[in-house]
This record gives C-alpha cells, sequence and structure tokens, in this order.
C-alpha cells in the first residue's frame, strides 16, 4: 500500500530479534517497486501516538534480490526511534521511504584488485548487503571484511558471514574471501585485539589478511563510528588513498548517515 504522496511505503513488521541488550535485528515486507544498489541505506518512519513520524536512516543487510528488507540496529538509550520501534510487534506497520540513498557502493570505484570492507558495530550492516551481491565476487580477486566491536557478544550475523562463500552462486569464488574479527575491550579466541586504526597503524591487519595496504590494488569502504572514520581516512591518505569523488575517482569510500 503506498501514501497519497508516494513518498514513502507502509511495510509490515515481520521479524525482530534481539541479539543483545543493545542491539537487535528488524525484518519487513517489500514494496515491488523498492530498487536499491547493495550498500544503500533507507529511512525508516514509525508513527507516534501523537499521530507524527519518526524516522531513522538504516543500511539493508539484504540483497537487493530479496523479497523482504532486513536492518541492524543498535538501541539507543531514551532514542526517539527505537523507544518507538520497541512497542511493535509483527505484524505492525513500519513506514519506508520509497527511494534509497547513499554512495557505499562499488561503483564508486573504477578499478582496484583487493577491496577492503571496514566496519565498527552496525557499520557491518551495507557490507553484508554488498557480500550478498555476485558483483563484488566478479570484480574483485580479494574480498577482505572486518569488522569491529567492544565486546564478542556483538559480533552479530556469523552465521550468514561463514555460510557465504559456500552459496551456489559464490562458491568458486570461496578463495577470494576473509574475514577478520577484532574485539577492542576482551580477548577472544579466532578475533584481533584492537581498534582498525591500532591494527592498520602496527600492520597487524595487513600481516593478517596477507595483503597489503596499497593506493595501486587497495580499495576501502568505511562505515561505522564516525571518530573511526576519520581516524582510519587520515591513515590511509597518509599512504597515499584518497576519498572517492564523482570528479576524481580514488580509493576511499564512506557513508556517513550517522
Amino acid at each position: 500500500m503506498t501514501d497519497s504522496a508516494e513518498k514513502f511505503t507502509r511495510q509490515t513488521l515481520l521479524d525482530v530479534q534481539p541479539l543483545t541488550p543493545h542491539l537487535f535485528t528488524l525484518r519487513t515486507t517489500r514494496d515491488q517497486g523498492f530498487r536499491f544498489r547493495a550498500g544503500q541505506f533507507a529511512r525508516l518512519g514509525v508513527a507516534k501516538a501523537d499521530g507524527t513520524t519518526v524516522w531513522r536512516a538504516y543500511s539493508m543487510v539484504s540483497s537487493p534480490f530479496d523479497e523482504f528488507l532486513e536492518f541492524f540496529s543498535i538501541v539507543v538509550p531514551d532514542g526517539e526511534f527505537t523507544s518507538e520501534l520497541s512497542r511493535l510487534q509483527p505484524g505492525d506497520e513500519l513506514l519506508v521511504d520509497r527511494q534509497a540513498f547513499g554512495y557505499l557502493t562499488l561503483d564508486r570505484f573504477v578499478d582496484g584488485r583487493d577491496l577492503w570492507l571496514l566496519s565498527t558495530g552496525t557499520g557491518v550492516a551495507p557490507f553484508l548487503s554488498i557480500l550478498q551481491d555476485f558483483e563484488v565476487w566478479e570484480k574483485f580477486e580479494r574480498i577482505i571484511l572486518v569488522y569491529s566491536v567492544r565486546e564478542a557478544q556483538e559480533l552479530a550475523y556469523q552465521k550468514l558471514i561463514q555460510e557465504l562463500p559456500q552459496r551456489d552462486y559464490l562458491a568458486e569464488y570461496a578463495h577470494k574471501f576473509r574475514f577478520i574479527a577484532t574485539v577492542t575491550r576482551e580477548q577472544h579466541p579466532g578475533a584481533l585485539s584492537g581498534r582498525i586504526t591500532t591494527l592498520i597503524d602496527n600492520g597487524e591487519l595487513e600481516r593478517t589478511a596477507g595483503v597489503a595496504l596499497t593506493p595501486e590494488h587497495s580499495r576501502v569502504m568505511l562505515c561505522g563510528n564516525p571518530q573511526m572514520i576519520d581516524d582510519t581516512r587520515k591513515l590511509l591518505k597518509a599512504r597515499g588513498l584518497q576519498l572517492s569523488l564523482t570528479r576524481r575517482p580514488g580509493q576511499v569510500a564512506v557513508e556517513n548517515y550517522w
């Protein structure tokens, strides 16, 4: 069902899954006319009791080819949107903007051999969508997903990440993929310890990936904590990796909807 102004569609909440006291996933129906590129985000709206609507932007976790939309959210203490969302149950209504937004998409890069996807917290969401899109596996020789969290329990979507390379349409490309988890506030088996910026600075991230970060071969996407994005951009710039702009293609793409 479409609003008369055609700025948004009315969708049904299908499922809400709490992962930790502070993180949850939600899945909604998808309007047949809603189109997006992997890596983009949508604005979700929840109607308040007073008749107004509160909106918030979320990257799609789901693939552009899924029949549903899935999102990954942090619970903001006393946050207007998540407070309203917490009242909803499967079957309730959510509003979804008719247009997708954002430029954290593969067409930001005109070339490149190695794709680095650097994320903190819920910033992993657009990368999960990108990794479910066949295009990325064809375009790059190596794909390194780096997922940084404070505590190991916050490492969401581990089953999806592990199973991705085994999907029928991706199996022949499985050798291209490397997943690196890093936990900043505790030790966790199989994960690095430290912030992304620290691991770039001391070389541990590249050693673990077995790939060097270079302007010639590396294309880097950043999504997550704004401080991480700013600090990482500075480190990459010092190595000669520049922000990719329409007028000047570069090696780094960033999402800034926080």
